[in-house]
């Protein structure tokens, strides 16, 4: 048996490094467990990563190239080698480039491995020949808008290491015990130094449970209760003119519209009565060294970017950005300054670029929405004639099954899927190609909850045949007698390009340092008070103009309940779904929670099946009766794959494709639904 160490690839903030148990005899993963050095990671993993080894050695992987001998949809294929298989896709996608053009093919991806190689790079590729552009807006595209609108670009904010000098801390819309584990120790040792944690949300969880308050609010309506806040701040003279004065803009309108929202006027829009409102005001301004952790739950409304901009405002009117440990954090990611020219072909679309034989790049490319994809799939004119999918399970994840579906069902849609699992997408393709883990090749890794930048050695051969969704790329490229260099890197050639941008943060920090020592902290100065003086706006100063706007997430008179569809702890999005062990952990089914007011209302029982329906479908889920969830609200966690639920439908049978404010982003949280008791 050897043991090594990697990082967790996953789309969450604390890319843990891991120390791994390989029998090398066997060319088995046997256990997995946090590295104890990390400084982020302190020597546990998840109850997710823990069981990493039975999906790297699930019996239904697909470790062959497959080739679809039955009904798309249908999961029947044949083993195919891998020169047949691409030979024929290089054929086929030569067919559609010259009859339609690179505005029939469309590559489907997003956050399946984080590793800037397998993540990003394949999509050279596909800019190398003219392509349609992927708008990756299904997760953060509305929170980003909302930070650099208000802090500017790039996006950081608080030291996730300073945590514990956090005199009152927020986790606002934020279920980090399920979704940023690794945050709670240094949330406990805040709580040993006299912080007190509050925790927003709109239904009770494990975060709820672990904070010293749970305030409940309506889903959509965290800006007026961040208005409300700063009335209260403003009003009592606790705000910081003088940091105000030489660290914002637009102040003076901001404040004309916080006056307005009164605590008993946010008090009937958020359910949150006024005498909590002033406390939570009070509380939060005299700390002064106030924190509030944010995510991107409370971004999926309508006007959650409006929203997110009101809330991360707070802490500059109280000026808690000149204090350790004070300030807000959504994402680290724009700490991580690589020269990222190069990564994904980049510099195609820029349109710095020759014409060689298949290589025509696009830089007017058609944009298509990933959260609209099944209306680009059934409705889109031209048509979309070649669909590739990796890093990604869009039958499942993406709004509108129905359409998604749909489309993925077209006969004359050439579907290309590279999969490590047989996912309900992967059951679509014409061609499935069995792609490799984190544990069988090697990428750079930066983070979105934490400032090291990690490399993987592949610490084990891939299973079967699989192969590295670069490689897969690359060896296309070459049938179609593609000459731009990038397409052929190696994840060691990207990271020599990304580490080389020359930023001071970076200094020092090479891709053979990264090798001997595993994962690097970025040169972040500590204390780290990146906007104490400032921000990183064009004229350097906090934007609090123009006032963000209150958009309320509302019911319809049909459909008079709000249905929110947050992560459970034991998936992360569908990537864990098939594991038993972990489903479960869930309870063995997806389950809806159900005020007892709203239960009574429409005759639902505890433990008894309901029909959820929205105007776009409909779903069965057995009901769990519970004081969680507010009054108005049903709640069902985790995107379960569809087999294990009771009608076979999974949670985005019923949700919408309309799009957020600002960024363009998905609106998973603002489902109008009502419950149809069952017999």
């Amino acid at each position: 048996m050897k043991r090594a160490r990697a990082t967790c690839p996953l789309d969450c903030p604390d890319a843990c490094s891991l120390i791994l148990s390989i029998d090398e005899a066997t060319n088995r993963l046997l256990q997995v467990e946090g590295d104890p050095t990390h400084p982020f990671t302190q020597g546990f993993a998840c109850v997710k990563t823990y069981r990493y080894p039975e999906r790297n050695h699930h019996p239904l992987r697909p470790l062959y190239p497959m080739r679809r001998v039955g009904p798309k949809g249908s999961g029947q294929f044949a083993r195919v080698s891998w020169e047949e298989a691409l030979d024929d896709i290089a054929e086929q996608l030569k067919e559609i480039l010259d009859r339609y053009g690179g505005e029939a093919v469309l590559p489907y991806h997003y956050a399946g491995t984080m590793g800037l190689h397998q993540y990003a790079h394949p999509l050279a590729f596909f800019r190398a020949i003219g392509a349609c552009e992927l708008d990756e807006t299904i997760c953060a595209t509305a929170g980003a808008a909302a930070w650099e609108a208000t802090y500017g670009s790039p996006r950081y904010g608080v030291d996730p290491e300073d945590v514990p000098q956090a005199k009152c801390i927020f986790l606002w819309g934020i279920n980090s015990l399920h979704t940023n584990t690794h945050l709670t120790p240094f949330l406990k040792e805040a709580r040993h130094n006299g912080a007190k944690i509050v925790h927003i949300d709109p239904y009770e969880n494990l975060t709820s449970r672990f904070a010293d308050l749970h305030v409940k609010l309506r889903p959509g309506s965290d800006a007026a209760l961040a208005y409300a806040m700063a009335h209260v701040i403003l009003r009592e003279g606790l705000h910081d003119a003088a940091y105000l004065g030489r660290a914002a803009q637009g102040f003076e309108q901001y404040r004309a519209v916080a006056l307005e929202w009164t605590p008993e006027r946010a008090e009937r829009v958020t359910g949150i009565p006024a005498a909590t409102i002033e406390r939570l005001a009070l509380e939060f301004a005299q700390a002064r060294a106030s924190l509030i952790r944010t995510s991107y739950g409370m971004t999926r409304h309508p006007g959650g970017a409006s929203a997110q901009r009101a809330v991360i405002l707070l802490p500059a009117l109280i000026g808690a950005w000149q204090y350790r440990g004070g300030g807000a954090l959504l994402t680290t990611s724009g700490a991580f300054q690589l020269e990222r020219s190069y990564l994904g072909g980049a510099h195609l679309i820029a349109g710095k670029h020759e014409h060689k034989g298949y290589f025509r790049p696009n830089p007017a490319a058609r944009h298509i929405n990933m959260t609209q994809l099944g209306s680009a799939l059934t409705r889109l004119e031209p048509p979309l004639r070649a669909l590739f999918v990796f890093n990604s399970n869009p039958a499942v994840v993406a709004p509108r099954s129905d359409l998604v579906q749909q489309g993925l069902a077209r006969e004359d849609l050439f579907t290309v899927v590279l999969e490590q699992a047989m996912t309900e997408t992967a059951r679509y393709a014409d061609y499935l190609l069995p792609a490799t883990t984190f544990l069988e090749h090697p990428d750079l890794y930066t983070a979105y909850g934490h400032f090291y930048l990690s490399w993987n050695e592949p610490v084990m051969p891939p299973q079967g045949e699989a192969r590295p969704n670069t490689w897969v790329f690359a060896e296309l490229a070459r049938r179609l007698s593609l000459e731009e260099p990038t397409l052929y890197w190696s994840a060691e050639d990207l990271a020599r390009s990304l580490l080389a941008s020359g930023h001071p943060w970076l200094e020092g920090i090479t891709l053979e340092r990264l090798k001997a020592e595993g994962y690097v902290r970025l040169n972040v100065p500590r204390p780290f008070l990146p906007f104490q003086e400032g921000a990183n706006t064009e004229n350097g100063k906090i934007r609090f103009d123009p006032p963000p706007p209150v958009i309320l997430t509302e019911p319809e008179p049909e459909f008079p309940l709000i249905l929110l569809t947050p992560p459970a702890k034991h998936f992360l999005n569908s990537t864990y779904g098939h594991i038993e062990r972990l489903v479960q952990g869930e309870g063995g089914e997806p389950v809806l929670l159900v005020h007892p007011q709203d239960a009574l209302a429409y005759g639902v029982q505890d433990g008894r099946r309901v029909r959820i329906r929205s105007r776009h479908g409909a779903v069965v889920r057995k009901a769990r009766v519970s004081e969680a969830p507010m009054p108005g609200t049903v709640v069902l966690e985790g995107t379960w794959w569809e087999c294990r639920a009771p009608d076979g439908k999974g949670v985005n049978w019923l949700t919408g494709e309309h799009l957020t404010d600002l960024g363009a982003g998905s609106t998973f949280h603002s489902n109008p639904v009502r419950l149809e008791a069952l017999d």
